[in-house]
């Protein structure tokens, strides 16, 4: 399957919008709940939300596209960032201009991705990449290489979010 730009886009604007209030979400949080939330979907559904590929960091799994995203919905003006303090760091704040346009998702998909941001939007940046790091997938691939979506079949129980038959 190829990649879905415009429903990175959709889930990208989702999660600024639901998580706007929160004072611990920047860049690095948003990266880890488009993760979970594709990844997520992947183990209920066997299928992605938005096909991205995503690469192991040493902060966590990061989408290959989620800078020149950004950097467009800023042309566009359909975001801005501001630089926020946070506990002795700098976060980037993602603010939408507008209201997202949720069509191109489907129940199931916003069903999972309003899980994720519930179980894990409140963690802080390192908190959120330490759990990430606990994961399979991300803990099978070596540095700076693509996660394979199937490792969500061999999840340890804390982070598996399908129901299987014994």
């Amino acid at each position: 399957m190829e990649f879905d730009k415009e429903k990175f886009k959709t889930v990208l604007s989702y999660i600024i919008n639901r998580c706007e209030n929160k004072k611990n979400v920047g860049k690095t949080v948003i990266c880890k709940l488009l993760y979970f939330s594709d990844f997520n979907y992947y183990e209920k559904y066997e299928t992605s939300i938005t096909n991205e590929t995503y690469i192991k960091y040493e902060r966590g799994p990061y989408p290959q596209h989620i800078d020149e995203i950004i950097d467009e919905m800023i042309n566009d003006e359909s975001i801005t960032i501001e630089k926020k303090p946070y506990f002795g760091t700098t976060i980037h704040k993602h603010y939408l201009k507008d209201v997202p346009d949720l069509s191109a998702l489907n129940t199931k998909e916003l069903s999972v991705i309003n899980e994720v941001i519930d179980d894990l939007g409140d963690l802080s940046a390192k908190e959120v990449s330490e759990y990430s790091h606990g994961d399979m997938p991300w803990m099978i691939a070596e540095d700076n290489e693509d996660l394979d979506y199937e490792y969500v079949f061999y999840r340890d129980p804390e982070y598996s979010v399908r129901e299987y038959d014994n």
